[in-house]
C-alpha cells in the first residue's frame, strides 16, 4: 500500500511541476487547398507560372476558431505542399521537371516556400521541399496569392488540373 501511496504521490508532483512550467503556447493547422492548370501550350524547357492563385485567409475567423487573435500569433510556417493530378489518363508527373512555390500578399513581398528541384518522371504524388520562411504576416492579410513556377521536361497532351494541398503550422497564446 505505501508503494502505491508513494507512486501517486511522486506521480502528482511530477504532474504540478510540469503544469507550472508549461508554455502556454499551442500549435494549430490550416489546411488549405488550390487548383493549378498546366495546359499543351507550356512552354517546354522554360520557367512558366502555372497561374497565379489567391486564396482568402478568413484569418480572424480562423484565429477565433482555434482560440486565439492575430496579435497572439506567435509564428506561422508552411508544414506541407504537395502536388497531384486530378486526371484519369495523365497519372504521372513525367512532364515536369522542377517546380517552385511562391507566395505573395499586399504590401508585403513575394517570397519562395516550396521547391522540388528534380521531379522523378513516375512521381504520381509530389511532396515539395520546404524553406520554413515565417509567414506570419501573410496569413494574417485578407488573401495572398500562391505563385506556382515549373519547368516542364515535355509537353502535356492536353489540360492538366493540378491539385495543391497546403498546410500551416501556427504557434499561437490563447485568448
Amino acid at each position: 500500500m505505501k508503494k502505491y501511496f508513494g507512486a501517486v504521490l511522486l506521480l502528482l508532483i511530477v504532474a504540478a511541476s510540469a503544469c507550472d512550467s508549461l508554455d502556454e503556447r499551442f500549435v494549430f493547422y490550416i489546411n488549405k487547398k488550390a487548383d493549378l492548370q498546366v495546359t499543351p501550350g507550356t512552354p517546354v524547357g522554360t520557367v512558366t507560372e502555372l497561374g497565379p492563385t489567391t486564396i482568402v485567409t478568413n484569418a480572424d475567423t480562423t484565429f477565433m476558431q482555434n482560440h486565439t487573435r492575430a496579435e497572439l500569433v506567435q509564428d506561422i510556417t508552411l508544414d506541407k505542399f504537395g502536388l497531384t493530378i486530378a486526371d484519369t489518363v495523365v497519372r504521372e508527373f513525367g512532364f515536369l521537371e522542377s517546380v517552385d512555390v511562391y507566395m505573395s500578399a499586399e504590401e508585403l513581398d513575394e517570397v519562395r516556400v516550396a521547391f522540388l528541384e528534380r521531379v522523378a518522371e513516375n512521381d504520381t504524388i509530389l511532396t515539395l521541399n520546404l524553406t520554413n520562411t515565417k509567414l506570419d504576416e501573410y496569413l494574417k492579410k485578407e488573401a495572398y496569392t500562391i505563385h506556382t513556377r515549373a519547368r516542364l521536361r515535355k509537353a502535356v497532351p492536353k489540360d492538366l488540373k493540378l491539385e495543391a494541398e497546403i498546410r500551416f503550422k501556427v504557434i499561437a497564446d490563447p485568448i
